[in-house]
Order: structure tokens, then C-alpha cells, then sequence
């Protein structure tokens, strides 16, 4: 095995083994850190699916957390058919602080860990990872007009109302859902903050696995819930 994939394969099993910790171990679950680690300052968001880019954060941002989200994207059909194709109604996510594994991780390494993290994640059961070591840094869901929320305020990141500013296809080769199998990864985003933020300017959406609905509704429930993870990075 090459030194390199050696290693990078060491520190998968280092952050495995701090993020998976038992509840035991840990005697009450923990909220977010309140403040950003200096080390986030050596991070910087992916912003490349290698042949469309996001737009960069704007000058003068700084990254205030960045995060593994674990949930659903949800669609709704109007009817069983392969006549229909089902409708997106949002999202709901548990946003997990990712900065307390990047002391696992020797400074070369950390970011290509943290990248193959969301493929594992969308194959782990979601009441083990919220039963693991990992704080929970805040929450994402759609309000009723479908409008993106993240929601950090209990960690005193923010309020993100997102809004789309960029928007490209996740890379080939991307988990399409838990244990490689579903209809593929949801795009990678760049969201502005539209009336009602407060804290954060701009989040990203990268590195996803799974979120994809079916190409048609055929066979389908009138609702669908679809396993996902992805990194969210947020700037203020």
C-alpha cells in the first residue's frame, strides 16, 4: 500500500474511533462549541466537482463552522406513475460540529478525511451517530415557503435564510446513497443569506451522498424521504 493511502487510511480510523465513541464514554451529550477554533483558519471549502467551481466565499469572510449534516431530502408525488416525477419540499438535517475530529487529523490530511466522512455517514444509522461523540452544531430544515433554514443559534454561529447563488452536480464517483446504492448525490451549493440571517453571510453545501430522488414516481409513496450527508461550511 502506497505511504500516502497508508496514512490517509490511519487517520480515517482515528476520527472513526473519536467520532463513534460510546455514550458511556461520555457522560452527557454535548452542544456545539460557541466559538470557531483558530485551527478552521486552515480550512478551506471545496469549491470544485472538477470541471464546474462554486463561486469563492466573498472578501473579508471568515469560516465560523464547518459541519457534517446527517438527515433527509424529502419530494413529494402526485400520484404512483412513471407519468410523474417527484417534487422536492426541502430538507431536514442534523448539522454535527465537525471541529472537534480535525485535532485527529496531522494538518496534510485532514481535508481528504473530512471528505470521505459523508460517504460513510449516509450508510451509518442515524441513532448511532447522534449516540456518538460528535456535538450537535445546529439544525437545517425548509420553512413553508420552501426556503432553506440552518439554524446554529444555539451555538452562537447564526441564522442562515438561505438563498442560491451557485449550484453545481456533485463529482462522478459520488456515493449515490447508503451503501452505494440509490439514484445519486444531490448537487453541490453556495447560498447567500436573504432577510432574516444574522451571523452568517454564506454557506456551502459539498462533498454529499445520497439525496436523489427516483427518476420517476412509479411504485413511490405519495411522500419520500431519501438518506443524505454532506459537509456544510458556514461564513460570517
Amino acid at each position: 500500500m502506497a505511504p500516502i493511502i497508508l496514512s490517509l487510511s490511519i487517520s480515517f480510523l482515528a476520527v472513526c474511533s473519536a467520532l463513534f465513541a460510546s455514550t458511556e464514554a461520555r457522560p452527557h451529550r454535548r452542544q456545539g462549541s460557541s466559538t470557531s477554533p483558530d485551527f478552521l483558519a486552515a480550512y478551506t471549502v471545496p469549491l470544485s466537482n472538477g470541471t464546474d467551481s462554486l463561486p469563492s466565499p466573498a472578501a473579508g469572510l471568515c469560516l465560523k463552522a464547518l459541519t457534517l449534516g446527517r438527515g433527509t431530502q424529502n419530494y413529494t408525488c402526485a400520484d404512483s406513475t412513471a407519468n410523474s416525477v417527484p417534487v422536492s419540499i426541502g430538507a431536514v438535517a442534523t448539522l454535527f460540529d465537525a471541529s472537534p475530529l480535525l485535532p485527529f487529523l496531522p494538518p496534510m490530511e485532514g481535508q481528504e478525511v473530512l471528505d470521505i466522512l459523508p460517504s460513510y455517514l449516509v450508510s451509518f444509522p442515524y441513532a448511532a451517530l447522534e449516540n456518538s461523540s460528535l456535538p450537535v452544531k445546529g439544525h437545517h430544515f425548509f420553512d413553508s415557503a420552501v426556503v432553506p433554514i440552518f439554524d446554529l443559534t444555539s451555538t452562537d454561529v447564526g441564522l442562515l435564510v438561505g438563498s442560491k447563488i451557485g449550484d453545481i452536480a456533485a463529482p462522478t464517483g459520488s456515493t449515490p446513497g447508503p451503501n452505494g446504492v440509490g439514484p445519486g448525490a444531490v448537487d453541490w451549493l453556495a447560498l447567500g443569506a436573504s432577510g432574516g440571517s444574522s451571523g452568517i453571510s454564506e454557506g456551502y453545501r459539498v462533498f454529499t451522498a445520497g439525496g436523489k430522488p427516483p427518476k420517476t414516481c412509479q411504485g413511490q409513496a405519495p411522500t419520500i424521504e431519501v438518506q443524505y450527508a454532506a459537509q456544510y461550511w458556514f461564513y460570517g
